[in-house]
């Protein structure tokens, strides 16, 4: 066994510097203000108690206020007390991942789910990071096939584009998720499922991706009784993780439920810092949180791979003016809209065609296939613009020829969103123009 000398010992102190440790002044339940840490805190430091329980609770200082820091909790503070002693870590924020993070569930601390070991990689990754240089940034890449072919048509979805999935509850959200997950063209898969609930995440696992899936993905949860800061966290290791793997060149997905629930998080967060509230209750610091997260995705600097994002939305009611909604649709590259009374007759995925929009157009598309496209919006707008008045039996045949066109194509037009073709968007778009064209041949 090999001695340390005294002159190793005292380097090996040096180097790991001195033990601050304050005292806890008081807590709210979510926060606490730890006192006696002036002069050596910085935010996003690290503050660890340990509980008369012997329970390790773990708090990250958000605010620094004179001789006060107030620090935000991983997990519940029950147990904390009043002068119990804070051992300050000026750690930053990382993770380590690697290839063999295929195929696992891991927390938003990087640790595995599932009880068995995680293996780490030899790269630090910080959680938190700048987007990539705007002037050195490549432009979308090329159209995706993604199994659905309304995604291969009227909403394609570029390499490096960043979609939004705006859905209220049973819409199909969860698993219009999960069939993107599995069909879209990536050699890695990352899926954050923030403020998830738990027996969600494993039918997300195992019924939705299914082991097939799971083979090149990675699930990063942080569920819904953890929180805030750990949803926040999961959110952050998340984007992480993508970012790790573009770097070395790779095509990745990234599919983020929900963007919602980080808000929200955020907003609990900021809060405690001392952040006044505005619209809605959300801090003003919302907007570039939010931003800044969503920045981080999509094309990379020439020389790596790409990020193409799905981040889903939660609206009450299909209201896209939302605080959170509203915010986060000028900052995305395309928002799909799920609409209920499409849900409520049946036909998944319920998208709302006229509400929806992908900005990788007129460019994803050739002249022709937007030409097509053009004449299915025009289409469907024509016979949702007449549906009301139709269905009330006050629409005479011969009217509008417009109208009529509409009403002839509709059903076929309908199905057609729900379609699957695993075959790519040229069959889609074949499927289309035999509906556009032949179809009505054959009817008329």
């Amino acid at each position: 066994m090999m001695l340390l000398t005294q002159s190793s010992l005292e380097e090996i102190l040096q180097a790991a510097g001195p033990q601050i440790y304050g005292k806890v002044a008081a807590t709210d339940g979510l926060s606490m203000r730890v006192g006696g840490l002036a002069g050596w805190a910085r935010l996003g430091d690290t503050v660890i108690v340990e509980t008369t329980t012997k329970r390790t609770v773990r708090a990250k200082i958000i605010a620094l206020d004179g001789e006060m820091a107030t620090a935000f909790a991983y997990e519940s503070l029950a147990g904390i007390r009043g002068g119990d002693v804070a051992r300050l870590e000026s750690t930053g924020d990382h993770i380590f991942p690697c290839e063999q993070w295929l195929g696992r569930i891991i927390d938003p601390f990087g640790k595995c789910l599932e009880g068995a070991p995680l293996r780490a990689g030899k790269q630090q990754c910080a959680l938190d990071r700048p987007a990539p240089n705007a002037a050195k940034r490549k432009g979308l890449g090329a159209r995706l096939a993604t199994g659905h072919c309304v995604f291969d048509t009227l909403l394609p979805l570029c390499g490096g584009q960043r979609l939004g999935l705006f859905a209220g509850a049973g819409f199909g959200k969860s698993m219009l998720l999960g069939e993107l997950a599995q069909r879209v063209d990536a050699d890695v898969t990352i899926v954050a499922l923030i403020g998830e609930r738990g027996r969600e995440v494993r039918s997300f696992v195992n019924d939705t991706l299914g082991v097939e899936g799971m083979k090149k993905a990675i699930v990063i949860a942080s569920t819904s009784d953890q929180s805030p800061l750990a949803k926040k966290q999961g959110a952050y290791t998340a984007m992480a993780t993508a970012e790790y793997f573009r770097d070395r060149g790779k095509k990745v997905l990234l599919v983020f439920d929900s963007l919602t629930r980080f808000a929200e998080a955020h907003r609990e967060v900021a809060i405690s810092a001392g952040e006044p509230p505005s619209l809605h209750a959300f801090p003003p610091s919302t907007f570039r949180t939010i931003a800044s997260l969503v920045e981080r995705a999509g094309p990379g600097e020439e020389g790596t791979g790409d990020i193409t994002s799905i981040f889903s939305v939660l609206v009450q009611g299909s209201d896209m003016n939302e605080p959170v909604a509203d915010m986060i649709r000028g900052i995305l590259d395309g928002h799909v809209v799920l609409e209920r009374k499409i849900a409520e007759r049946g036909r998944f995925p319920a998208v709302d065609i006229s509400r929806s929009v992908s900005r990788s157009l007129p460019a994803a598309a050739s002249e022709k296939e937007n030409a097509m496209l053009i004449e299915a919006r025009s289409i469907i707008r024509a016979y949702e613009g007449a549906e009301t008045i139709v269905r009330a039996g006050l629409y005479a045949d011969g009217s509008d020829p417009q109208v009529d066109r509409a009403l002839r194509l509709w059903p076929q037009l309908d199905a057609f969103v729900a379609e699957k073709q695993e075959a790519g968007p040229a069959e889609s778009f074949a499927r289309l123009h035999t509906i556009l064209h032949d179809g009505e041949s054959e009817a008329a």
